[in-house]
Order: structure tokens, then sequence, then C-alpha cells
């Protein structure tokens, strides 16, 4: 079998920074378990696959270890791979996944992601949480993922988790956050338990991040970094029920899978 791969580099306008996601078009939906096995020989934060369903899409997400229920990053390069590679000239895209219907829109270089809203609940703060994070965060709360939040920046840039203790928690993943000094929020993302230690950037974080910050800064329309060596930049707003996660993406490499 032969398929085109794109590896795309997602939340950056250039090649080597935000998160790389790889991406495989298809025409039908491929065995569960051979798609695990591109993802795993992949070795990417997320490979992204979907087939055509008459003018909409499904997605599907894969770790090199699991299938997730939502990824921002490799759903931003799967647009741009439709809109830069495929010539899809349709002004809206959507996306059918296994959580919800996603929409995503060009508009000039950002790509638009129409997320849900997945505002965190204040939660007692686990032992392993603090254990792993290393410094105990002023506030812990918790959606699909923990949440902690410390006072600055320089908080977030030094953290130096523990993974294999972060790796035990009930939780997807672990997001920590601040206040920014030129943005208007910060933040890293931990996911040990599926196979990444930190990710670089990540889009699904931020329908969690967009709605507790627009509640604490007391506005809807925000602008993020995400502090990972590659660093992430995001353009974000709150709608209701929804978020709204802008960012750009380039083409590093394509190629074909042969198996």
């Amino acid at each position: 079998m032969k398929l085109s791969i794109y590896q795309i580099d997602a939340f950056t306008d250039k090649v080597f920074g935000g998160n790389p996601a790889a991406v495989v078009p298809l025409e039908k939906w491929l065995e569960k378990e051979v798609m695990q096995a591109i993802a795993a020989e992949n070795n990417l934060s997320e490979t992204a696959f979907f087939i055509p369903v008459g003018d909409e899409f499904e997605i599907k997400w894969f770790t090199p270890e699991i299938e997730v229920d939502l990824c921002g990053h490799a759903t931003l390069a799967s647009a741009y791979v439709l809109y830069e590679h495929l010539k899809y000239n349709k002004d809206e895209i959507l996306f059918h996944s296994q959580s919800c219907i996603l929409k995503v829109r060009k508009k000039n270089d950002l790509f638009e992601l129409d997320f849900p809203n997945r505002k965190p609940l204040p939660v007692p703060a686990p032992p392993a949480l603090i254990e792993g994070l290393g410094k105990r965060p002023i506030e812990v709360l918790k959606s699909r993922d923990y949440f902690a939040v410390y006072e600055n920046e320089d908080d977030i840039n030094s953290l130096k988790p523990d993974f294999n203790i972060l790796s035990t928690l009930d939780a997807l993943g672990i997001i920590v956050t601040s206040k920014g000094k030129t943005v208007d929020f910060v933040s890293r993302f931990f996911v040990p338990a599926a196979g990444i230690n930190e990710d670089p950037v990540t889009g699904s974080a931020h329908s969690t991040l967009i709605p507790y910050w627009a509640e604490k800064l007391g506005k809807n329309v925000l602008h993020a970094y995400q502090l990972s060596k590659r660093k992430g930049e995001l353009f974000c707003e709150l709608i209701g029920d929804r978020v709204w996660i802008a960012g750009k993406a380039v083409t590093y490499m394509i190629g074909e899978l042969r198996f």
C-alpha cells in the first residue's frame, strides 16, 4: 500500500518551530491497529488521519501510543494540508471527530479552529501532582486534564517535572499556566501517560486555558504562547460554549508511506 504523508509544523510560521504533526489523507479508514502503528513509526506527538464524507471529513488522531479524542495542532495541520496541498476551496472545513464536530476557517495566513469550551473546575490537588511538578501551584483545577496555575511566567519556565510521577495521575495530561509577560497567558503541557513528556504546542489544552483566562482577565480575545523549546503562538477567542484557536503553519516534509 502507498499513502501520501505530510509533516506540518503548526502554530508557527517557521520550520522547526511550533508543533510538528503528521497528516495522512485516506479514502477509507484503515484498521485502528494500522493507524496506531503508523503513528508509532512517525514518533511525533500526533498523527492525524482523515477521510472525505461528501463535502466534509472524518478525522482521527493518534499519539505514538494511544488514540486521543481531541487534538488542535494536528487538526490545524490537516486543514493546512487540505487548503495548501489538496486544493480544498470552500470557506470552511468541517471535521467530524469522536468528541464533536470541529470547524476550521482560513483567514489570510491564519487557520481558525472552532473547538469546544472545556472550562476547568477547582479540585483538590493530588499529592502526585505537586510532587511530580516539583513546585506547588497557587490553584489546581481539572477538565480533561489537570490544570495548575502559577504566579508568573518564570515559574512556568523553571518547572522540571518528574514524568514518571505525573504519568500515574488520572488524566490525559497536565496543563501548567500563568499570566504572560508580553502576552495574556503562557502555558506548558505534559502528557507522559500518552507517551509524550512535553507537547510542544497543544490546541486542545487551549479549550481549557481560554475560558479560564477569559474569566480571570475579563476579556474574550486573548494572545498566548506555549513555552516549549519549539514555542508556539496562538490567537484565541471565547465565544459562549466554543473557543476559537488560530495559528499559522508551514510544510516541513512531503512523502509516501509504503507498507
